[in-house]
């Protein structure tokens, strides 16, 4: 085997490896193999060769992120009736107990409302939360964003599937909290509903981290598709907290809920419309490992862009051979 076809072998495994690493090979060759070499390079990095106008902004796998969000559906859809709404009811001691004096000032908020009140603003909550869900579709009116829309459907029903089992299951939620509702405290309500096992669900409110992870994830979202926000961003990421709070409080007035449990809610969901779209998002590297042939051989390169300078036109850059 001659020397050239050696070099063309080792030099495209070299440019595989690269690949599978996640890092784009950067090419310099001065003989033949530049021919075979690009067609690999090509083969394995297309998605970063894309024209300027059809990049995308997010990576989507629909081989984990749809099992994933199916399976976690179905479990979610298991735990309502037997481990949310499956728990024992209160005993005559615990009703008896029940004291507002054991609760902050804060929280006490949530034992001074009125309790005739309480269906209407349940249902107020129920009726606006779908309400939130949907308003996502707004992120369809524009261009930049709608012609990636499939991707984003399912990010956004994979980001849900999160949201959702970290209230079924996480140690802050019900799962693992006993926390009583406000409704308890009310001796206007019958005794026998005062009981009841899903009055062990106070913490936390999962209709505010819902709420609150479908607005951050809009936000988050359109910034990502127009950075030239810069820190104007912050104040959408405001705005965003807004429903969740809105809804939040007729949770609250609903005697659902304390305070404290809405606010680990927004937290909770806040976090999950932000980490889930950024963990698909693609990232350009800051150092980038590639391959450089000569007529003695293949060699490695190593370039490094600080941040500061990936701005610039150019970076500097540093070749071993």
């Amino acid at each position: 085997m001659s020397q050239q076809s050696k070099s063309a072998r080792s030099s495209t495994f070299i440019i595989i490896l690269f690949s599978l690493l996640g890092f784009t090979p950067d090419l310099a060759a001065q003989d033949d193999t530049t021919t075979i070499l690009e067609e690999v390079e090509n083969e394995i990095t297309k998605e970063s060769h894309q024209p300027e106008e059809v990049k995308h902004v997010y990576r989507m796998n629909y081989w984990v992120s749809i099992p994933f969000s199916l399976v976690a559906t179905a479990a979610d859809i298991y735990a309502i009736p037997n481990i949310i709404k499956g728990k024992k009811g209160l005993t005559d001691e615990e009703l008896a107990g029940l004291s507002s004096n054991t609760h902050n000032k804060f929280d006490r908020w949530a034992l001074e409302q009125d309790p005739t009140k309480r269906e209407v603003n349940y249902k107020g909550s129920d009726y606006m939360l779908p309400v939130v869900i949907a308003s996502a579709a707004a992120l369809g009116f524009d261009k930049k964003i709608r012609k990636d829309w499939v991707r984003l459907l399912m990010m956004y029903y994979e980001m849900h599937s999160v949201t959702f089992s970290l209230y079924n299951f996480s140690p802050f939620g019900p799962a693992f909290q006993n926390k009583i509702r406000p409704y308890s405290y009310y001796d206007h309500f019958p005794e026998a509903d005062r009981k009841g096992g899903n009055n062990r669900n106070s913490l936390y409110s999962g209709h505010t981290a819902t709420a609150a992870a479908s607005t951050f994830f809009m936000v988050k979202v359109y910034s990502d598709y127009h950075p030239e926000l810069g820190r104007k961003k912050y104040l959408l990421y405001g705005l965003a907290t807004v429903p969740a709070l809105v809804e939040g409080y007729l949770r609250m007035k609903a005697l659902a809920h304390f305070p404290s449990d809405l606010l680990v809610g927004v937290v909770i969901g806040a976090v999950c419309g932000v980490v889930v779209p950024d963990l698909h998002k693609f990232r350009k590297h800051n150092i980038q490992l590639g391959l450089v042939n000569s007529p003695v051989g293949p060699g490695l390169s190593l370039k490094w862009s600080p941040k500061y300078t990936q701005d610039l036109p150019s970076a500097y850059g540093l070749s071993l051979k």
